[in-house]
Parts: C-alpha cells; sequence; structure tokens
C-alpha cells in the first residue's frame, strides 16, 4: 500500500496501538509509509522493529500529558492522531448498576483521552494549517444494549459529538477530523468472548458467534468486520486521498445498523 496512500514520511500517533483494532492501525499506517507511535497502558512483550512506543496510561490527565510531550520531543509535532483506545469494564444490570464510578470510568476511558490529546498537540497542527485527528467511536452510540453497555454507549456519544464540533471549529484552518463507527470487531478480545459464550451454551465457536450477533440484532454480512478492514478504512481517511473528507462518521458494521 505503500506510495498509494501518500502518507510516507506522516507522523502519527496511535491509541490503545497494541492490541486489536489498535495494532492493526498502527500495522496499515506503517505499511503506507508512515512513522508511528503507539501508546497503551504497557508495552508488548513481543516489540515490533522501529516502531516507537509509550506507556502511559490515557485515562489520567497526567498520562496524557506525558503522551503528547514525548511525541513533541520525538517527532517535533504529528500529521495523524488516532483515537482508538476505549472499551468497557462496567457491569452488567442496565442504569442500577452503574455507581458514579462506573460511569467516571467510563468517560475517563471513550472520552477524556481524546480531548486531552487534541487539546495538547492541535496547536502545532493549526501553526502548519494540516493535520488529520480519527475519532473511534462505535456503533453502540446508535444502537446501545440497555443491559450491559449504557454507560460506554453514552460516553461514545460524547466522543462523536465532541468530535463533529471540533471538526467544525478547526476544519476552516486546515485540520480534517472524522470519526469511524465500528460495529463488532473480531479482535483476540472478541474471540476469547465467543469462545466462553459457546463453552457456557454447549457448542461451537461458530455458535458463539451466533450468540453475540443475535444479540446485536443481527449482521446482515454474516460476520464480524476484522481488525484489518476497520484499519484500512482509517488509514485511507487518514491519507490525502481522503482530504475533502472531514466532519462526517463512517460506520463500518456488516450491516448491523438499520438505515432507510
Amino acid at each position: 500500500m505503500s506510495g498509494y496512500l501518500g502518507l510516507e514520511g506522516k507522523r502519527a500517533l496511535v491509541t490503545g496501538g497494541t492490541k486489536g483494532l489498535g495494532a492493526a492501525v498502527v500495522q496499515a499506517l506503517r505499511d503506507a509509509g508512515a512513522h508511528v507511535v503507539a501508546t497503551a497502558r504497557t508495552v508488548p512483550e513481543t516489540v515490533v522493529p522501529g516502531l516507537h512506543y509509550i506507556p502511559a496510561d490515557l485515562m489520567t490527565a497526567d498520562g496524557c500529558g506525558a503522551v503528547a510531550g514525548q511525541v513533541l520531543a520525538h517527532f517535533g509535532g504529528i500529521d495523524v492522531l488516532v483515537h482508538v483506545l476505549g472499551g468497557s469494564s462496567a457491569p452488567a444490570g442496565g442504569y442500577a448498576a452503574l455507581s458514579d464510578e462506573e460511569w467516571r470510568r467510563e468517560i475517563d476511558q471513550n472520552l477524556m483521552p481524546a480531548v486531552r490529546l487534541d487539546r495538547a498537540l492541535l496547536p502545532a497542527m493549526l501553526a502548519r494549517g494540516t493535520g488529520v485527528i480519527i475519532h473511534v467511536t462505535s456503533i453502540q452510540h446508535q444502537m446501545p444494549l440497555p443491559e450491559s453497555t449504557t454507560a460506554y454507549a453514552a460516553a461514545k456519544a460524547a466522543l462523536s459529538t465532541y468530535s463533529k464540533s471540533l471538526s467544525k471549529e478547526v476544519a476552516p484552518k486546515g485540520i480534517r477530523v472524522v470519526r469511524v463507527s465500528p460495529g463488532w470487531i473480531e479482535t483476540d478480545a472478541a474471540v476469547a468472548l465467543a469462545q466462553r459464550l459457546a463453552q457456557e451454551a454447549g457448542t461451537d465457536y461458530e455458535g458463539g458467534k451466533k450468540i453475540i450477533m443475535n444479540a446485536l440484532g443481527g449482521i446482515p454480512l454474516g460476520r464480524p468486520a476484522k481488525p484489518d478492514e476497520v484499519a484500512d478504512l482509517i488509514a485511507f481517511l487518514a491519507s490525502p486521498r481522503a482530504a475533502a473528507i472531514t466532519g462526517t462518521e463512517y460506520v463500518i458494521d456488516g450491516g448491523t445498523v438499520p438505515t432507510a
């Protein structure tokens, strides 16, 4: 893909960049010729040669500040910022199971890292009059599961709204801001969940996948997305080939979200 996307030499930061979708995004950008920094809470045991890692807890203001400082020191600025970090540890049980602490954790994980890193790294982009920020949201903000994803979905909805507002503010100054909204992605964590559900239901892995797809209301494509498929979309949106795209959200979910 190197050469096709025009990302050679671009400086990119990917949050949540050591596992799942984040790792796939890092690889897609590197394949396209970008210089990539990956950040996550811990550096993986097997590091990728030539890839710069920054271990940090982005759920804290100090962690975000440390990453921004190291990126600016390492690169002198950034051309592409991809916010993949997200997730949920909230318990099932609907609204009543969500304490103030659970709500705070979902917001600290799914909204505030993007807000803080954008605030720290945008000034250098604005000074150059160019840059791309991509926020990974979720179809959950359109299709929340009341039993288990209320707080996560609300935090992703906040991220989506923030992203739209930011795009309107900085697009006239040369900065593109785009959202990517995945459905179910077949990451290692998703595979483990499907295997656990399959074991509990006395079925095989494919049966476990069907349990998850049924909970989502079905996936017309018949399968979850692969991390590489979502990463390829993100790499395209980060590239000069998407130079006229900003302020919008791209859903990549195999048709899960019903549309007219």
